[in-house]
């Protein structure tokens, strides 16, 4: 008779001959698991129940972690949707606007647009819901790419989103502004529509973003179909700079939330000591702080260090192939030391006149290849696994951001660099260098400690000094980027930055 570790072995090669052929394991019912299976794992944690009869995969022990549900979240709608409805659904405008702008952050409710609603409320997991609501369709479905759900066509999306969508996310409708890369299909929607209200508001948000021949072709053509139009701007203030279009969706974001952001950075942050660098000064303080910031960095991490084993790494006493061979934390602790030395090496051409971001641009990879270079040396990283940015989703513990998709980091690194190269301020060079990088997440694993290092690296050339964020302020830490993330606000992360500065 087989064991129940045996019972739970058997089950659990079900399910990954399913997570095999799909990104996100979405159950439905005994559809795709046998009952045995799936009541087996379901009472040992390898499987959550989001609503009656339907499943994510989930791992034991991580009860309350939201993780997985966040991960899971957009490929649950689509089947679920797609199973409760047919083809008779979709999401809202705004909802739409938001995925064509590249923001898959996780919504608290999610508003499904169905000819048949009932106007119900379906609770799903850790607070999110689905409101079922009773409203025709869009005339064109359009079914995004990566995650299957149905949604507006952009143009249409920006004809019907409502006149509050343009205030209060105004970066998502920039964004989904500066892509269309010319107006036909907005003529189509608004002259069959006859929407002249429509059309004013959206004359008025392409003139604010400074397009104004395509502002002014829509104003032409629905007068001479008869319409009273008038211009109205739906959005609260201008933008300093905005990318050339049509661009990316992820580099007009990028480059609309540096420009929103940058002033409450500097409001909010301290001025830089005008006194000169002594480059051997620095490097001295920098040395000094070394153990101390290593400590930290790898602690919000997670990982278990102490300062015992810094030293022994910094010491050069450690040997992967020998006692600490199989020892994680002393690969990651000399990893990050070898980092350590490539980013000061860095901060030397700065202070001798390189420009910041080219400097970092031009060294960052080579900051990443140290930092698991030992993992290499041991045997259990690939060589490939640290050369250029990741080629998978990634996903951050606990965040209803969802990192954007890898084929658009290769978009957003330029751009993210040439804004740095750009700024002027050193403080938002620090706080958004950190926040955009920790955004983007351009690597498979350690894109905190590059975040920290990319601040410090600003700081420490542009007039203020290391800063090193204590593991006991991480909660604080973490919240503080989660806000920017989803809600666009710098100022908690600002702020604490500030506060710890020595």
């Amino acid at each position: 008779m087989s064991t129940l570790a045996e019972k739970v072995a058997e089950s659990l090669e079900q399910l990954k001959l399913l997570q095999d052929t799909e990104n996100f394991v979405v159950l439905h019912g005994t559809e795709q698991l046998n009952r045995t299976h799936l009541t087996r794992l379901l009472r040992e944690g390898w499987l959550k129940e989001v609503v009656r009869g339907w499943y994510i995969a989930s791992r034991p022990g991580m009860e309350g972690d939201t993780t997985d549900w966040y991960t899971s979240y957009w490929a649950f709608l689509s089947k679920y949707c797609a199973s409760r409805f047919g083809d008779n659904w979709s999401l809202t405008a705004e909802q739409s606007l938001d995925l064509h702008s590249g923001n898959t952050t996780v919504p608290i409710q999610i508003i499904i647009r169905n000819p048949d609603g009932n106007n119900n409320v379906t609770s799903l997991l850790y607070g999110t819901s689905l409101f079922n609501l009773k409203a025709k369709l869009p005339s064109s479905i359009y079914t995004h790419p990566e995650y299957g759900v149905q949604m507006y066509t952009l143009a249409e999306a920006l004809v019907f989103a409502s006149p509050t969508y343009f205030r209060q996310d105004p970066i998502s409708a920039r964004t989904c502004l500066q892509m269309v890369k010319d107006e036909s299909e907005i003529h189509g929607i608004l002259a069959d529509k006859g929407a002249s209200t429509r059309a004013g508001r959206l004359v008025g948000a392409f003139r604010n973003i400074g397009r104004d021949k395509t502002a002014d072709n829509i104003l032409r053509l629905m007068k001479r179909l008869g319409y009273d139009v008038r211009e109205e701007d739906p959005f609260e203030d201008k933008v300093e700079s905005i990318a050339p279009f049509p661009v990316s969706p992820y580099v007009a974001r990028l480059s609309l939330m540096w420009s929103k952001m940058r002033k409450t950075v500097i409001d909010n942050f301290p001025s830089p000591s005008s006194r000169p660098i002594e480059i051997d000064q620095l490097i001295k303080q920098l040395d000094d702080k070394y153990t101390e910031d290593a400590y930290h960095s790898l602690s919000i991490e997670g990982y278990k260090v102490s300062d015992e084993l810094i030293e022994k790494v910094k010491s050069g006493n450690w040997n992967p192939k020998e006692e600490d061979r199989e020892a994680h934390n002393a690969l990651v602790a000399r990893g990050y030391y070898q980092a350590f030395l490539a980013v000061k090496n860095t901060i030397a051409k700065i202070v001798k006149g390189t420009n910041a971001g080219t400097a970092v641009d031009d060294d960052h990879g080579n900051w990443y290849f140290e930092m698991w270079q030992p993992m290499v040396a041991a045997g259990l990283y690939q060589p490939s696994a640290i050369v250029g940015y990741r080629n998978r989703p990634v996903y951050i513990r606990g965040s209803r951001h969802t990192p954007m998709n890898y084929e658009a980091v290769r978009d957003a690194m330029p751009a993210y660099f040439r804004l740095l190269q750009k700024e002027k301020h050193p403080a938002v060079r620090a706080i958004l260098g950190h926040f955009l990088f920790s955004f983007i997440h351009p690597y498979n694993d350690g894109n905190g400690r590059m975040s920290r290092f990319i601040m410090n690296t600003m700081l420490s050339t542009g007039g203020y000094s290391w800063t090193i964020i204590p593991v006991e302020r991480r909660d604080a830490y973490m919240q503080a980027l989660e806000k920017a993330s989803i809600e666009g606000d710098i100022v908690d992360f600002t702020k604490l930055i500030a506060d710890l500065l020595a």
